[in-house]
């Protein structure tokens, strides 16, 4: 019943900026965290970051912070991740996941709900 649906990706060169959108349906009123991961080809899945419903807990992997932030419109039941100094290193597809509860994880396994993706390219 829960859906997650991103958009937003594209192309970029070094050192330019997207916004990606996650748009959730499905959920009830409740306490919940949303992330972002992303997966390069070849590579594993890896966390990229993590907002609390409040908004006021925010966490970051060490590869993007201080370039990306995380965000969410409760309202909107939308939630974003402004990428700024873009790297090549940054090109994967990046997922939208949520999880119930109000405690942040960067295990992709704590995540039951997932979006399809979209993908991010970082090229001049």
């Amino acid at each position: 019943q829960v859906q997650l649906v991103e958009s937003g990706g594209g192309l970029a060169q070094p050192g330019g900026s997207l916004r990606l959108s996650c748009a959730a349906s499905g959920f009830t009123f409740s306490s919940d965290v949303m992330g972002w991961y992303r997966q390069a080809p070849g590579k594993q899945r890896e966390f990229v970051a993590a907002i609390s419903w409040s908004g006021i807990s925010t966490y970051y992997a060490d590869s993007v912070k201080g370039r990306f932030t995380i965000s969410r419109d409760n309202a909107k039941n939308t939630k974003y991740l402004q990428m700024n100094s873009l790297k090549p290193e940054d090109t994967a597809v990046y997922y939208c996941a949520a999880r119930l509860g109000s405690d942040i994880y960067t295990s992709s396994n704590e995540y039951p709900y997932w979006g399809q993706g979209t993908q991010v390219t970082v090229s001049s």
